[in-house]
């Protein structure tokens, strides 16, 4: 039978080395900027934009064997849009459509997404939007629990009417839009702030793990390593950190007092000793501070696993 490994707080501050670190992040998520007292921007904190979205019209269209290549300029600026299946192309209104030149749209493309240092700018967006006359309005961003966009200028009101999809074109439910990257297609707001909308349809842009009662494998390894490899510290079961980032898909990078660890548009920077993480460009905070409780192994409070998991 597993023994429970019961790590006292005053052993835990012995194993933990070097002078705290403000965490950092390196990517964006879109949640509001934490920032400490001193900072001169605390009382203007800002958000940092989640997606980034290139606008112009088709001028050329490349058909190549991986992609197709679609150059767009807009006044002296040219951009070329890597598009392929995975590709979501919608007119404004939400109907999915075929790029053609002549064509305007709008690009969205993850903030923090590589790019290739090249001329023109390729970029290979996650959505196009064809502009028509027709009315409707897109919106390309994060949604927190309340279903409020990064910048608080937008609040879904999902109803009975709003067709609600995943990524693969399954139908979703409106508790699976929280804290989840959407795209929104809809036509009216109220005047208040944020601006409320019932949106006419919303895509689930993040992947689900387990569509349709699928089972995710990776997710049976985590609980086996949780079930065998954990310590308990001030009433809180730790279990190691990078073993079960890896194990979930997330690239993991030492810093020498702690980890980040980045999966797509999701970053995490985590320091020992230290209860404040952070996520993306907000700070979160632990129950109990990360530790190294066994040789180059950091462990983290098992809830943090449960926000990776989902």
């Amino acid at each position: 039978m597993k023994m429970t490994k019961v790590v006292p707080f005053a052993m835990s501050a012995l194993l933990i080395g070097g002078a705290v670190v403000a965490p950092t992040a390196s990517a964006n998520e879109g949640e509001t900027v934490v920032t400490n007292a001193t900072d001169n921007k605390e009382q203007n904190p800002e958000v940092q934009p989640t997606f980034i979205k290139i606008a112009g019209t088709i001028e050329n269209v490349e058909k190549r064997e991986d992609a197709t290549y679609f150059t767009v300029k807009e006044n002296e600026n040219i951009n070329v849009f890597v598009v392929n299946d995975e590709t979501l192309v919608f007119d404004n209104t939400g109907k999915e459509v075929k790029l053609q030149k002549g064509d305007q749209v709008t690009a969205y493309t993850y903030a923090n997404k590589p790019m290739l240092m090249i001329y023109p700018p390729q970029y290979n967006p996650e959505v196009i939007i064809v502009e028509t006359k027709e009315m409707g309005i897109v919106g390309v961003d994060f949604f927190n629990k309340e279903l409020v966009n990064t910048d608080n200028t937008l609040k879904l009101n999902v109803g009975k009417e709003t067709e609600l999809l995943s990524l693969s074109g399954e139908k979703v439910k409106a508790k699976d839009l929280a804290e989840q990257h959407l795209l929104v297609f809809y036509t009216i707001t109220t005047m208040s702030i944020p601006a409320q909308t019932p949106p006419s349809k919303v895509v689930v842009l993040d992947t689900f793990a387990q569509e349709q009662g699928e089972v995710d494998p990776s997710k049976a390894a985590v609980q086996e390593i949780i079930n065998n490899d954990f310590y308990d510290v001030e009433g809180t079961k730790m279990v190691p950190l990078r073993l079960i980032a890896e194990e979930l898909g997330f690239k993991v990078e030492s810093t020498g007092k702690g980890a980040i660890i980045s999966k797509g548009a999701v970053s995490y920077t985590i320091t020992r000793g230290q209860k404040e993480y952070g996520y993306n460009k907000a700070l979160r905070y632990f129950k109990v501070a990360p530790v190294l409780l066994e040789p180059s192994k950091t462990y983290v409070p098992v809830e943090f696993i449960e926000e990776l998991m989902k």
